[in-house]
């Protein structure tokens, strides 16, 4: 008898945790007709922490026990009871203080293979979202050198991020904020003309030219010679007259700002670019600056009362005679959270790094952005409340700002902290990482672990071909499926779909839907905890139920997946099979890695 499929359509991107929580909610309303709507709000359904308790649990008899003024595990049996009678459902079990656990029929499992089928890599899709406008804010590297392996981190986990969120429903627009206004901005101005200097010939010794420049010459790498040679061969000689040294730069100071931050921006998009990485917006700090944005966001916050004049108190670890009081335009922070008052403005008048990124928040705002989201290195972590009570207050509440945080990767090769590039002068650059080991090692590798634990980026574990390696055991994972389609003939989807699932019986191979049946709640799960990493560990553990029953099948001839003399059995595992691969690539899409076809 072949198991019922269900219709194609809406049911396509179906969460079965969500189809059973509803279930639930139906029976407990049902028992309890009164239950006010905020306690059913908290009602949950999850997988338990121990498979062996079944397939899902529900807090449901928790959360409700107390408004229908009855025990939890009295109500719990009830509501087990209730929950068994469902078609889907093998058996419901009260459990501990009031959790009812609960063990789908193998029938249902397996009915959700043709929808996997039919939605392809849309599988997991889901509206928990709502269409809400997000902006996500990564990488934003000021534009003073090449990427490096820290900007890199930042890149894939923001761009992941981006791309789940995108799949979970929410309406997402991908931004770099160029951060091209300020001393750094400066510096990196002067050290190009530096190289410019070189390039036509100067008398000057690097160390002569530095004890003329403000801040001394803080870019120091490689990597701005092109610049310097560029220079020359637009303007040649030009921009190096009398007047027009670094004690006192007037013509040649915006000429070459303007021309080293467009080399540096168009170097870290090609490196960007090589990672996979493509923003929807590039958002300029100075232009911000220039148009009055900061401007429009003061009259905004005076206008709520948010703005006075008044003295700050020392910061902490600070005496008296390094601290001077001054009156300042402040920002009422404390109203929303921060610990301080934060000032506006600097004594020459000029916006602080605070008021220029308020600025920024509100152009997103205008734009009609509701769910801010950025992805900082973890040494902005004290820089957050601040920006989230700058968010409110812009806002009324009506937009959000949530903060990514990303530890130190440290790459090593032999066991050795791998030596600095020389082209950058202090660091290893993205552009190292990735003709080391490949794009997608590279983005893989760095969302296998949570974003705020620091992380190791071993570069012979990350080529190396063993289940340790997790880019590897998945990949191969996709590769053997494609290798069983192959074999067969690449038979669509469509037709699979139509395959004798009650063929697939072996507990591997219910184990295997049982996983892919999860996808779509980690979607939905991952986004809504923006942990892109989630994505990677089910792979791997999708990736490790595959094997598996690859490997069972190798021991177990009734169990491989083409047989002869068994049509009808290998129909079915290639449906599984085809489901597995389906899911691999929705996975790793959302990832930004793509998955190879065959392993050499």
């Amino acid at each position: 008898m072949t198991t019922p499929i269900p219709a194609a359509g809406a049911a396509a991107r179906e969460n079965i945790f969500t189809g059973i929580r509803d279930a639930v909610l139906a029976a407990l309303r049902a028992l309890l007709p009164d239950l006010p709507e905020e306690a059913l709000a908290r009602v949950q359904v999850e997988p338990p922490r121990d498979p062996a308790h079944g397939d899902m649990a529900t807090n449901a008899a928790l959360v409700a026990a107390k408004p229908a003024r009855m025990p939890p595990p009295r109500l719990a049996a009830q509501l087990a009871e209730r929950l068994a009678a469902l078609p889907e459902i093998a058996a419901a079990e009260p459990a501990g203080p009031g959790f009812v656990n609960l063990r789908l029929r193998e029938s249902f499992l397996r009915a959700q293979i043709p929808v996997i089928l039919r939605a392809g890599e849309s599988y997991g899709d889901c509206d928990v979202g709502a269409g809400v406008r997000a902006d996500v804010e990564y990488v934003s590297a000021n534009p003073t050198g090449p990427m490096h392996v820290g900007h890199c981190r930042g890149a894939v986990v923001g761009d992941a991020l981006a791309n789940l969120l995108i799949k979970a429903g929410w309406r997402v627009t991908k931004e770099y904020y160029v951060n091209d206004a300020g001393a750094q901005v400066q510096a990196l101005a002067y050290a190009a003309y530096w190289r410019y200097l070189q390039a036509i010939g100067t008398p000057l010794t690097e160390d002569e030219y530095a004890q003329l420049t403000p801040g001394g010459l803080q870019y120091r790498g490689e990597y701005l010679v092109p610049v310097g040679e560029a220079l020359k061969a637009r303007y040649g000689a030009a921009l190096a007259d009398e007047d027009a040294m670094p004690a006192g730069p007037t013509v040649w100071f915006d000429i070459v700002r303007d021309f080293a931050v467009d080399a540096m921006m168009a170097q870290i998009r090609d490196d960007l670019d090589a990672l996979g990485v493509h923003h929807d917006v590039f958002v300029s700090e100075r232009a911000l600056v220039e148009s009055g944005a900061l401007e429009r966001a003061e009259a905004l916050l005076a206008a709520k009362g948010l703005i006075y004049r008044g003295i700050l108190e020392p910061p902490k670890g600070k005496t008296p005679e390094d601290w001077e009081p001054r009156e300042q335009e402040l920002f009422r922070a404390t109203l929303f959270g921060d610990e301080v008052d934060r000032p506006l403005r600097k004594s020459d008048g000029s916006g602080t790094y605070f008021a220029n990124d308020i600025a920024n928040h509100l152009d997103k705002i205008e734009r009609g952005h509701q769910a801010l989201i950025h992805v900082w290195g973890a040494d902005h972590g004290g820089y957050v409340k601040r920006m989230q009570a700058a968010v409110q207050a812009l806002s009324d509440g009506r937009a959000t700002l949530e903060v990514v945080l990303t530890q130190i990767v440290h790459v090593v090769k032999g066991g050795q902290p791998v030596r600095m590039s020389k082209r950058a002068g202090t660091y290893v650059t993205l552009r190292d990482l990735i003709e080391e080991v490949g794009k997608d090692a590279v983005r893989f590798t760095m969302l296998t672990r949570k974003a705020d634990a620091q992380m190791e980026f071993d570069l012979d574990k990350v080529v190396e071909q063993s289940r340790d390696n997790p880019v590897f055991y998945v990949q191969y994972a996709h590769a053997r499926c494609r290798s069983v389609l192959r074999q067969a003939g690449d038979p669509p989807p469509a037709a699979l779909a139509e395959a004798p699932l009650d063929r697939l019986t072996d507990a591997s191979e219910l184990a295997l839907v049982r996983r892919l049946v999860s996808w779509p709640r980690v979607v939905e799960a991952a986004a809504v905890a923006r942990e892109p990493h989630r994505i990677a560990f089910f792979l791997h553990d999708l990736a490790g139920d595959f094997h598996v029953l690859w490997n069972r099948g190798r021991d177990d001839s009734t169990l491989r997946f083409l047989r002869a003399d068994e049509p009808e059995a290998t129909r079915a595992r290639l449906a599984l099979v085809a489901a597995t691969a389906g899911v691999i690539r929705s996975g790793l899409a959302v990832m930004g890695v793509t998955p190879v076809e065959e392993m050499r």
